[in-house]
């Protein structure tokens, strides 16, 4: 959570005078926010939802993602972009990353089976996937893409917003991203079919409020329907998103500016696909070495990619176990149109998105750093990265006195934070 202030009180302070939470019939926010947030993708169809999970598993369910079928998950991506796959009964079949830390569209190609149907490409930690090349990919070999932009929004790639450049995108609002009511999601397509079964699996009964569909038959669906509660902060923060990217964007480009010296150390920026458009969430290096990234923590705590926890697919229990639901009947690691499927997985399947994430660290940034916070920042990794690649220019007193941003608590999006002292 970035900004949140008194506009947004007071928008839910409006909605629980009127008396008017829920959605249909007297509601009005969540219609406007998804007639406004389909407007900002330059996309048709915008749909809320309970959490950014339920968003991507509604997504592959209006693109009829099922049993018998494969899709292609990152090996660097919070675990719910596997688990929703699950969730409509297909195999999520896991391929590696490269060095931005998202999907290898080269892993991808290399992937495709007689039984994949679908890849769903993760805008990591505020970075842009390689687009073009993911979607030349899913021409050629005939894949679906669902874009898991839950930790990208605002963000875009070449002139395109997130979401709207595959098949279906998912979004999360929860409390760790750049535009939050704590929790909350959305499905975006531009496909009617695809919408209005999203629109079942979020909600089976929203063809009361709305009328029965002529193109679609109800099917049942969990439901995972929004408030207005929730869309009325989400109005509020969509006015704020486009200032929250573009202040840590120009921080970020700063960043990489003022440390571009260190690069002949062995201190280089992740490849970024999109820098002018990403939401530069956070600032990424590459280090020659695991233990190299351990002496750049040492002295400036920042984080180790590959120690973020469950975004990692080692920490992936029910979907290493194959523990796909509550009663085994319904697991579809046990179902028979699954048998064909690749379902073995092993922590060590992925070692090459292991190796990079482990000699990759991040720097969080923040809207609201100011100008001194920046060149702390610059000044900070520089002299980490003069420890950490063995140069013997800085002084004990000059680590010493490295300056750190006061009281910044720096959000990993797990969680968890690291406190910079």
């Amino acid at each position: 959570m970035y900004i949140v202030g008194e506009e947004e009180i007071e928008a839910i302070a409006e909605v629980i005078r009127s008396a008017q939470l829920f959605r249909y019939e007297v509601g009005q926010q969540c219609d406007r926010f998804e007639r406004r947030y389909a407007e900002y993708l330059g996309i048709e169809h915008c749909a809320l939802t309970a959490s950014g999970t339920y968003g991507l598993t509604a997504a592959l369910i209006g693109l009829g993602i099922g049993p018998g079928a494969e899709v292609l998950v990152p090996a660097h991506t919070y675990m719910a972009t596997a688990t929703a796959v699950i969730a409509t009964g297909a195999i999520p079949v896991i391929v590696d990353i490269d060095e931005s830390i998202t999907i290898d569209p080269a892993a991808i190609d290399d992937a495709v089976g007689p039984h994949t149907r679908a890849v769903i490409p993760v805008h990591m930690w505020g970075t842009a996937a390689n687009m073009d090349a993911v979607m030349e990919v899913a021409r050629r070999r005939e894949l679906l893409v669902i874009e898991d932009a839950c930790q990208a929004v605002g963000g875009g790639y070449e002139g395109r917003r997130f979401g709207a450049i595959g098949h279906a995108g998912a979004f999360s609002f929860n409390y760790y991203k750049n535009m939050t009511a704590g929790e909350g999601g959305a499905v975006v397509t531009r496909d009617p079919v695809v919408a209005e079964r999203a629109r079942c699996a979020i909600d089976p009964c929203h063809f009361y409020w709305k009328g029965r569909s002529e193109v679609l038959k109800p099917f049942a669906g969990i439901g995972a329907r929004p408030s207005e509660i929730m869309a009325a902060m989400l109005n509020v923060q969509l006015d704020r998103i486009d200032g929250i990217v573009a202040a840590m964007r120009a921080a970020r480009d700063r960043i990489l500016s003022g440390t571009h010296e260190f690069e002949a150390l062995g201190l280089r920026p992740a490849p970024l696909h999109s820098p002018a458009h990403d939401c530069a969430a956070h600032v990424i290096f590459s280090l020659p070495s695991s233990d190299t990234a351990r002496r750049f923590v040492d002295v400036f705590p920042s984080v180790i990619v590959g120690e973020t926890g469950r975004h990692n697919y080692t920490e992936w229990d029910q979907v290493l176990m194959r523990e796909g639901a509550p009663h085994p009947a319904l697991n579809p690691y046990n179902l028979p149109e699954n048998a064909p499927c690749r379902r073995d997985y092993s922590k060590d399947m992925c070692a090459r998105s292991l190796e990079i994430l482990g000699r990759t660290v991040m720097v969080p940034m923040d809207p609201r750093h100011t100008q001194q916070d920046v060149e702390d920042i610059v000044h900070n990794v520089g002299v980490a990265a003069r420890v950490a690649l063995g140069d013997l220019g800085p002084t004990e007193a000059e680590i010493r006195n490295a300056s750190p941003i006061d009281k910044q608590k720096f959000d990993i999006g797990s969680g968890e934070t690291v406190q910079v002292p």
